[in-house]
């Protein structure tokens, strides 16, 4: 990447890489808890080759979403800089604690690269984009999912099938807001009453004023209890009565969709705080 869009992308390139590791890390956790005797068998080997498998499918979901954020010019060096900030990360986290006769640190070094390539190879063949919910990335979530279940030694078991697909489709959102809040445009400080003394701004409800009148007009709530995630969304009353029905319908549409992304994904988050796991744990220890 040129040295003016790395430093431009630096920040974001970070978060990425360590949203991805994490998420491997606590999918694989999540995977061993939905089949606690497969679980007991898993060797460290295993874990380690389901942890590179969420990383691939990681991978092309970036390198999709990155169509959206980042120059076409871009994309190819935003990706490669991906691969090195993954690279320095799994280096400086987690190699020390996968040293092992089965994965050493040359090991994890060269498997970033070798995940990057398998990655356009394995998943790209799907066609869809990536941040509509359609059956064509339902399959490709689907066929990730077996890839993982086949990778812990029960091909086609449900529950592991199940747990993949959730984690895989759930991090969507996460990713696509890494994106929005490193390139939506830097908002100025609004001016002060000093500086524009007499403007409309300040005299007529302006910034300053703003929030004495903020009411909110729709809102989504998740709730988990036990093992069950509830989800919903709501109108503020006089704003439902003023809709016209037509519009009424199309925005139910919507909040119907916003609220199951939501949902899915507050689903993942409350189960991993509820196993207490650390974002520094090793995947071996997840």
């Amino acid at each position: 990447m040129a040295k003016q869009s790395a430093e431009n992308y630096e920040s974001v390139l970070k978060d990425l890489a360590h949203t991805m590791m994490s998420v491997a890390r606590e999918s694989v956790g999540l995977i061993k808890r939905s089949d606690q005797k497969l679980a007991m068998k898993l060797q460290r080997k295993q874990e380690w080759e389901i942890y590179l498998e969420f990383l691939r499918m990681l991978f092309n979901l970036v390198d999709r979403l990155s169509g959206f954020y980042i120059p076409i010019q871009g994309q190819k060096d935003f990706m490669n800089s991906l691969e090195d900030s993954v690279a320095h990360q799994l280096k400086t986290v987690l190699a020390p604690s996968l040293s092992s006769s089965e994965v050493d640190d040359m090991e994890v070094t060269l498997s970033v690269g070798q995940v990057v390539a398998d990655s356009r190879k394995t998943y790209e063949k799907f066609k869809f984009v990536v941040t509509d919910q359609t059956k064509e990335r339902d399959q490709y979530f689907q066929f990730f999912s077996e890839r993982i279940a086949s990778k812990a030694g029960a091909p086609g078991k449900q529950e592991i099938t199940a747990a993949a697909f959730l984690c895989g489709s759930a991090v969507v959102p996460a990713l696509k807001s890494l994106f929005e809040d490193a390139t939506k445009p830097k908002v100025q400080p609004a001016p002060s009453a000093a500086d524009e003394k007499g403007s409309p701004s300040t005299q007529s409800g302006g910034p300053e004023t703003a929030g004495k009148n903020l009411i909110k007009l729709i809102s989504v709530v998740s709730r988990a209890q036990g093992e069950e995630v509830e989800s919903w969304w709501g109108l503020h009353p006089q704003f439902r009565r003023d809709l016209p029905p037509d519009e009424a319908k199309e925005l139910a549409k919507h909040m119907n969709r916003a609220t199951r992304i939501v949902g899915e994904r507050f689903a993942v988050v409350a189960s991993l705080a509820q196993a207490g796991t650390n974002p520094n744990q090793p995947v071996g220890n997840a």
